[in-house]
């Protein structure tokens, strides 16, 4: 009761309509006409049964015979309300008739017969700024002060045996005929409008109908509880209507009312249905289809979180469709160690559509449905190459989730873009909806009624095993992702996306470069996330922490922790990989004026095309550190045009002559170990007579370059070290 006392508090006492109006709760009974229980007539049921109304559902298990409601027509509902009312002649009470599939009670009877009384009683119908289906008639309609003029034939309410009597009054109706035109010509009839004292909600105070009007409704919270006020009458609807294009709009209201959400418990729908899957007796049967349609970095990492998700392998089969020849190596490898090579667990069954085969994606995902369908599975579970799911109970919490389309929220780190769209535009591309920031920034966890989702989706098995509610990804003019969105939509299943836990996130794969040999370096700026977790170092931002003591082999020299050793050693192949490096004399032709006078054997990140990667490495990492260590020099973003990497060899070049740098400051990092591949070398600070030769792979020396730190280059004895060098800000 404390869940329908706090839903039913900002209407009574906002709206100022007083509880002890006229009107006892058993007399009002809602009906509706719904043939099937699609999502959005269960979402409706359990809207009236929050507050304990009466429903009688008309036409359920029935074939629809009003025809093609993207058109006029819909006179079967009248009939079959004419019907049943006839059986109930002489009935007292009140009638509540709705459409079902795309309305919302959120008020309670006491509150919603109040209003009534308070505005006259008689049959009052909703109200809409547009005269449909026959513009013609509007001129018939009566002038209004303030309101909206046309009637709106989704929700009605009156005296149950009014209502007979004005149907009856209407006439035959044929099934297919428009409903809405049906009652609009009672209404226009003026001896029929006043007899049965027919009115419009003008103004929405009990019906709100959703089109042409989403920009006018505005979410409010009273406490922790939300609800709708309409900004244009400040009045407090209490039946939302989705009709026309507005049904995205309704289902996003859905999300908070009745009950659904609030800012003290969060999603309370969220666990309506839920499953627990270790108390299953068998697990679920899982069609797990993996795509790779375009070159995409960071793979390494998305197929060690796939087999690492705690679910039992042996109920899933496997699919995987690559598309690219770039990852047909990597996806081989895989495949060949999971069939048979691992002798401790496997998938239940294993099979690869390779880039040789050339199979569409539209044809993979279409077999994946009918794989499904054939094996009776479950569920359909589909994971693009771009999501990385770094929790690893993804898949048995969307199973445990219990909805028919529900995909877990990833977005691209330090971004807005995620998997998932909160509205879609009148031509069915992207849209905002008003709550996307706070969902996608988790300001509000919870399980969301979306238009769109991509990259990441559970699909349950009755879905796909039902004819008319299974997913198609053929379309003349939307992508896949798109053509199934708009297939579920339309077979009235709801699409949802959660945020409950944080499920993992997204890489961007827009224009991945394929020409390198380590190809992951340079997306430090474009997948940042991902560089991150790859190739800083684990220690890192320690070293940035408030009172952190940084280590100091020689005076003002400081030592950072900042690279991963995958990163120097994929840096090094890369570089070696390249090969021509200077050959260690002052004629360097790579310099303007064309003369080195402290010459090494090295190459500059531009001859690798990787300065602009570099720089920037230079300002996201280097700066902040060199901020903590060198108090009061800030100079962003650092200016450095000499970035090299230096390569010693008992063989080639030994050693450096001391000199000063031309630099304000430079950085120096150790790039392989010292005593496993080389001996000797590091670096002698001769005014300080202090030499720093156990230096660390993937540590970085920060020193002054000028005046105070004159300094060289250590013999190396044996094998080949390698470092990296950068003059900041000469």
């Amino acid at each position: 009761m404390a869940v329908k006392f706090r839903l039913i508090l900002p209407l009574l006492f906002l709206s100022g309509v007083c509880p002890d109006d006229p009107g006892a709760e058993d007399k009002l009974t809602v009906f509706t006409v719904a043939t099937q229980k699609t999502d959005g007539y269960s979402r409706y049921v359990r809207s009236l049964e929050m507050f304990d109304y009466k429903l009688v559902t008309l036409g359920m298990g029935e074939e629809w015979k009003g025809g093609d409601m993207n058109y006029p027509a819909g006179g079967w509902k009248v009939n079959l309300l004419k019907e049943e009312l006839e059986k109930r002649k002489g009935e007292q009470g009140y009638i509540m008739f709705t459409d079902s599939y795309d309305v919302i009670v959120a008020a309670g009877q006491e509150s919603l017969l109040g209003q009534y009384n308070k505005m006259g009683g008689g049959i009052i119908f909703g109200a809409e700024g547009f005269c449909w289906p026959e513009p013609s008639l509007k001129d018939k309609y009566p002038v209004v002060e303030e309101g909206r003029r046309f009637l709106n034939s989704g929700g009605f309410i009156g005296p149950i045996d009014t209502v007979r009597q004005l149907l009856e009054a209407g006439g035959q109706l044929g099934d297919t005929e428009d409903d809405q035109l049906f009652y609009t010509k009672l209404f226009l009839d003026p001896e029929l409008r006043s007899k049965f004292d027919i009115k419009l909600d003008n103004k929405a105070e009990i019906f709100q109908n959703l089109n042409g009007e989403t920009e006018n409704l505005d979410l409010r919270f009273t406490g922790s509880s939300p609800y709708f006020v309409n900004l244009v009458f400040d009045t407090l609807p209490m039946v939302f209507h989705g009709n026309g294009p507005s049904k995205l709009f309704l289902n996003t209201m859905g999300n908070y009312i009745p009950g659904q959400w609030n800012t003290e418990t969060g999603c309370d729908d969220c666990w309506r249905d839920t499953r627990e899957v270790k108390k299953m007796v068998e697990k679920p049967r899982i069609v797990m289809a993996v795509f790779i349609e375009q070159p995409t970095p960071f793979m390494d990492e998305f197929w060690e979180k796939l087999v690492n998700l705690n679910y039992d392998k042996s109920a899933i089969d496997l699919r995987i469709h690559n598309n690219v020849d770039f990852h047909s190596t990597q996806v081989e490898e895989f495949v060949e160690y999971w069939s048979s090579t691992n002798e401790l667990e496997s998938y239940n069954s294993i099979k690869y559509i390779a880039a040789a085969d050339d199979v569409t994606e539209v044809d993979a995902a279409s077999s994946a449905v009918a794989q499904c369908e054939k094996l009776k599975c479950d569920f359909l579970f589909v994971v693009d190459s771009t999501a990385h799911l770094d929790n690893p109970n993804t898949l048995a919490l969307l199973v445990e989730q219990n909805r028919d389309v529900v995909a877990p929220m990833l977005i691209r780190p330090y971004s807005a873009w995620s998997n998932f769209w909160g509205s879609l535009s009148s031509d069915g591309f992207y849209a905002r909806s008003f709550d996307y920031m706070e969902v996608v920034r988790n300001d509000r966890r919870g399980l969301w009624n979306v238009p769109y989702v991509s990259a990441c989706y559970l699909v349950s098995g009755a879905v796909i095993g039902n004819p008319r509610t299974r997913p198609s990804y053929v379309s003349d003019s939307l992508d896949p992702d798109m053509a199934f969105a708009k297939s579920v939509r339309d077979a009235g299943v709801f699409l949802y996306v959660t945020n409950r836990l944080n499920f993992g996130h997204l890489v961007n794969n827009e224009n991945f470069p394929v020409t390198h040999l380590n190809n992951e370096l340079w997306e430090i700026e474009r997948n940042r996330y991902d560089w991150e977790k790859r190739y800083l170092h684990e220690n890192y931002s320690a070293s940035l922490e408030p009172g952190y003591e940084h280590a100091q082999p020689c005076p003002d020299v400081y030592w950072f922790p900042v690279m991963t050793e995958r990163f120097c050693d994929e840096f090094v192949a890369e570089a070696e990989n390249f090969g021509r490096w200077s050959d260690g004399t002052n004629t360097d032709e790579r310099l303007a004026g064309g003369y080195e006078a402290v010459p090494t054997r090295d190459i500059h990140m531009n001859q690798i095309g990787f300065d602009t990667e570099w720089l920037y490495l230079l300002d996201t990492y280097v700066r902040p550190l060199q901020e903590t260590v060198f108090v009061g020099y800030f100079h962003q973003p650092p200016r450095s045009i000499m970035n090299f990497m230096v390569r010693y060899r008992p063989d080639e070049q030994p050693n450096l002559r001391p000199h000063h740098d031309s630099s304000t400051y430079t950085i120096n990092i150790a790039l392989n170990n010292v005593n496993k591949d080389y001996e000797g070398g590091g670096c002698r600070f001769l005014r300080y007579d202090c030499k720093v030769t156990e230096t660390k792979k993937g540590h970085m020396l920060m020193h002054p370059g000028r005046l105070t730190h004159y300094h060289e280059g250590l013999y190396v004895t044996k094998g080949t070290r390698y470092i990296m060098i950068s003059f900041v800000d000469p």
